[in-house]
């Protein structure tokens, strides 16, 4: 195993994980990307400009919403939904894309270069790269971009670059694989915008803090609209953004110390090696794209293939901080197999109106079995992190409607 150059958290956030596990030839660009967000975290003209834009631009706050149909479909506790998929382009990765985007700009780069796998930060990025004036391409596995392909018409309009990556299983791993390529090579006029908390640090912060938004927003309705916080908050896991925007404001409130906090993992189709991409629940420690965090892998170290019917959940990987969070027991993680999620995205359609992402109807399929355990009077918030509308073809196709 390399020796990595550590970035040292005073708060011990990603404990023993994390690190900065990459070749000489990004150093560099790692080290003036920890500079840039020092300086842009500690200028009120940047978080100015970040609440502008979330506000103008994003349309933020995004609601926290009941639902009482679905609530009742469990027979127990309380379903409330924050409804990310209302924000612009669909998705929480706006959030992200948007940051990286004012950071880039900061360090005087003119191109940015993302991966994507569901296709929505691949949009986020293209999105904030026409705002901005960025040249932009993506990296997207050529099994996501048939998948996927109304995100990939989206992209192309707003004027990116989608590079089609066709080795290994030609999804979103390897789609990451072939963007790190490009960085090595272009580092110095280029910023990769890592679309999850994964990567060397310090993007798996950089990506928590500006999806933290979702946490903090969601402090705040809990209190206004509950009149307190809720018993359990649940999202999906893939690499993690999601998630870990929505917990790490409950895991920094200290009255949110007895708030359960779930991430919900593909199950895909069993347990076998190669069947499921639930790298919490079946993986172990081990490097992968930069950090060290815990890795779907074979006894010889080699990264395991993986599967999930979500293609944003199609990675054998998880950011260092929830493998922190894990080993620390903070958040519980789950999973969910493909059919079970095929059940809530068709159940959740049905019953309050609302097409969740594929990803997220991961987390819905366990956020009904949390709510049929508690009393009427608890309560259980789900972060719906996208809209389905990018899966409806892969839905009719493997449902065959």
């Amino acid at each position: 195993m390399p020796t990595p150059t550590l970035y040292p958290d005073p708060a011990g956030y990603y404990g023993a994980f994390g690190g900065s596990y990459i070749p000489e030839t990004l150093q560099t660009a790692v080290r003036e990307l920890s500079e840039a967000y020092d300086a842009a975290r500690n200028d009120p003209g940047f978080a100015a400009q970040m609440d502008e834009l979330n506000r103008d631009y994003i349309g933020r706050a995004t609601p926290l919403q009941f639902a009482p149909r679905l609530t009742q479909h469990a027979g127990g506790g309380q379903i409330w939904i924050k409804r990310e998929d209302l924000a612009h382009t669909g998705a929480h990765k706006i959030n992200n894309a948007i940051g990286q985007c004012l950071l880039t700009l900061r360090m005087g780069k003119k191109r940015i270069i993302a991966e994507t796998g569901a296709g929505q930060h691949g949009v986020a990025t293209a999105t904030a790269a026409a705002k901005f004036n960025l040249d932009c391409e993506v990296f997207m596995g050529t099994e996501d971009m048939r998948r996927q392909r109304p995100n990939v018409l989206r992209m192309r309009l707003m004027g990116a670059k989608v590079t089609g990556v066709e080795s290994g299983s030609a999804t979103l791993k390897d789609a990451t694989n072939a963007a790190m390529r490009d960085w090595m090579a272009t580092s110095e006029t280029t910023h990769y915008t890592i679309g999850s908390v994964v990567g060397p640090h310090p993007f798996p912060m950089i990506v928590r803090d500006f999806q933290s938004v979702i946490g903090r927003e969601t402090l705040a309705q809990c209190r206004a609209q509950l009149g307190r916080l809720p018993d359990c908050v649940t999202a999906c896991v893939g690499g993690g953004s999601n998630a870990a925007g929505m917990f790490y404001p409950f895991t920094q409130d200290p009255d949110a110390d007895g708030v359960k906090l779930v991430g919900v993992e593909p199950g895909g189709l069993g347990t076998e090696f190669g069947k499921h991409a639930a790298s919490l629940t079946h993986g172990r420690p081990g490097v992968l794209h930069g950090s060290l965090s815990y890795v779907l892998q074979d006894d010889d170290g080699q990264t395991s293939p993986v599967h999930s019917v979500s293609a944003g959940l199609d990675y054998p990987g998880v950011g260092p901080e929830h493998a922190y969070w894990k080993d620390s027991g903070r958040v519980s993680y789950a999973s969910v197999t493909d059919t079970q999620a095929l059940d809530a995205f068709q159940l959740m359609s049905k019953l309050e109106g609302i097409l969740p992402a594929l990803e997220c109807s991961h987390a819905m399929a366990h956020t009904l079995n949390v709510a049929a355990a508690m009393p009427s009077d608890q309560a259980v918030v789900m972060n719906l992190s996208g809209r389905g509308d990018k899966d409806l073809d892969e839905v009719v196709r493997v449902l065959g409607l």
